[in-house]
């Protein structure tokens, strides 16, 4: 007796005791699995599927996953380009042992079926852990005043880059700002302070 079974989208006639190389299984070495999608049963009463054998099913033994024989692929482009470039590559298979053919009752022996390696489901470990993107930190020029100092920005002429700037300077209130001396202002050279702030800025300080 013989079945005609299709995997990876090719079909494959065997019979019991027969090895078979199919196209990679989502299988162990030495796991049983059972091929459910069986075309043709044949011997003394031949069955034909339509387009499936309905219960039928081919059960196998993994042997081990294996390599096909390299293939060379050469790829020569032509006209202007004039390059050329050749590949190896080796299919990657399941070498199987075929121990009993089912004519029905597939579905009621509980063995794992034949799935494709490419269509076999992930796990969640396999799937990389998703990280949140970092917050980008605000401009330097945009930050205001810490939260014990003064918004310098309500001084007219005091934009959120000049604030920026002051506060690096250690400058960070109106009280600092109303303090600072010709000197003082003339020694600074992260931002040209007019004496117009500084007089707004006693203003301010007073509350």
């Amino acid at each position: 007796m013989f079945a005609v079974l299709k995997t990876g989208g090719k079909q494959y006639k065997v019979q019991a005791g027969d090895m078979l190389r199919v196209e990679k299984l989502a299988a162990d070495a030495g796991e049983k699995i059972q091929f459910n999608d069986i075309l043709m049963l044949g011997g003394d009463s031949p069955v034909l599927g339509a387009p499936m054998v309905d219960g039928a099913a081919v059960q196998a033994e993994v042997v081990e996953q294996i390599k096909g024989e390299k293939l060379t692929h050469f790829v020569k482009r032509r006209r202007k380009h004039g390059s050329q470039r050749t590949k190896g590559h080796r299919q990657k298979l399941t070498l199987v042992k075929i121990t009993e053919i089912l004519t029905s009752g597939a579905g009621d022996t509980g063995v794992k079926a034949a799935i494709g390696a490419g269509s076999a489901p992930k796990t969640a470990e396999a799937a990389p852990a998703k990280t949140a993107p970092a917050k980008k930190s605000a401009p330097k020029a945009e930050a205001k005043a810490d939260a014990s100092g003064d918004d310098l920005t309500k001084i007219n002429g005091i934009g959120p880059a000049a604030a920026g700037k002051l506060n690096e300077a250690g400058i960070t209130s109106f009280a600092q700002l109303a303090a600072l001396s010709e000197d003082d202002i003339a020694a600074m050279n992260a931002v040209k302070v007019k004496p117009d702030w500084v007089e707004q800025a006693k203003e301010l300080a007073k509350g």
